[in-house]
């Protein structure tokens, strides 16, 4: 790999977030230096395991997401509405804006995907050639993303490395249902919710293995069409309880309480809270399996990278060791 600025540098929106962190973190192992547009100011910048070459601005506005992508080889475009809202109004423009600049400086754009795009009405098992037909706000704007970058890589040549995955866990992933509901106390839980009723599967994605899956796909773009995109199996919890278990062998708690989430908590306050009525609108997730073939992933790399559960879930669970995980200054 060239080690000219020109040919190294990828411009990461949403680094200071879980998966663009990740991100970042595999891809500066492989010498590539980090840029990063935020509008934090200097003091609120954390610090990383590796050197950040930080830029003023914000992914809404065009021209300054274009001089930020100046020189860059890579854009991954990690960054989501704050707040689990706005999308339609943010989502789209900001990746419209990444499309553009890709376009303009001739980057490849990384995107992690979700499993939005499909719907109660999907197989127990989703490939890459599942209908994707969303009944969902959140879905049909996660469709129209995918139908953006498609177009731009047949119609404009951008290339595009996306990869679709479950629901995240890991370090520095703190708004998420792993967190918030499932292990929520982490080390000092006192006890565990089951977001699942038992037998019903979910599909789990641990950041760190996600982020070396695209890293390892950046290795060999060249081989790679205009427009990859592919789906990560990730920790599929088949029974419902996997997840569960793991978190209880984890804290050395076996008999630690396993209680049902309180789902009816979500629609009292869903009239007040925006939050509560976008989380409730993806609760099909819950209520029903779904698993992602990763077939042609494996077909291309090997196999996929793949983190112990228990392991995976120690690292999400205990701060310290989710800090160092991720690179940043305790």
């Amino acid at each position: 790999m060239s080690t000219s600025p020109s040919a190294s540098t990828v411009l990461v929106l949403g680094l200071t977030g879980a998966i663009g962190g990740a991100i970042a973190k595999a891809l500066a192992r492989r010498g590539f230096i980090i840029r990063a547009l935020t509008r934090r100011p200097a003091a609120e910048r954390p610090s990383f395991g590796f050197p950040v070459e930080w830029r003023d601005g914000d992914a809404r506005d065009a021209a300054a997401l274009r001089l930020a992508a100046e020189g860059a080889s890579l854009i991954v475009h990690g960054v989501n509405p704050p707040g689990y809202a706005r999308w339609r109004e943010d989502a789209l423009p900001m990746l419209a804006n990444s499309i553009a600049a890709a376009k303009a400086v001739g980057a490849t754009i990384v995107f992690p995907g979700n499993v939005y795009v499909y719907s109660s009405a999907s197989p127990a098992v989703a490939s890459e050639t599942t209908p994707r037909q969303p009944t969902t706000r959140k879905g049909q704007v996660r469709l129209e993303m995918e139908e953006m970058l498609e177009q731009a890589a047949r119609e404009h040549g951008v290339r595009v490395i996306a990869i679709r995955a479950g629901d995240f866990f890991g370090p520095g992933v703190t708004n998420s249902w792993f967190a918030q509901a499932l292990a929520k106390g982490g080390m000092a839980a006192t006890s565990v919710q089951r977001l699942t009723r038992p037998g019903i599967g979910h599909a789990w994605a641990y950041v760190p293995d996600l982020a070396e899956a695209f890293a390892q796909f950046v290795d060999i773009r060249a081989d790679l069409p205009n427009y990859t995109m592919l789906n990560f199996a990730g920790h599929y919890d088949a029974t419902g309880n996997d997840m569960t278990d793991a978190v209880r062998r984890v804290l050395g708690r076996p008999d630690l309480p396993v209680k049902p989430f309180p789902w009816i908590i979500l629609w009292l306050a869903a009239p007040f809270v925006g939050f509560m009525r976008e989380a409730i609108e993806m609760r099909w997730l819950w209520k029903q399996s779904l698993a992602l073939d990763n077939t042609r992933l494996v077909g291309l790399l090997g196999a996929e990278p793949h983190t112990r559960l228990d392991e995976a879930v120690r690292t999400a669970l205990d701060p310290a060791i989710a800090r160092e995980s991720q690179g940043l200054a305790a």
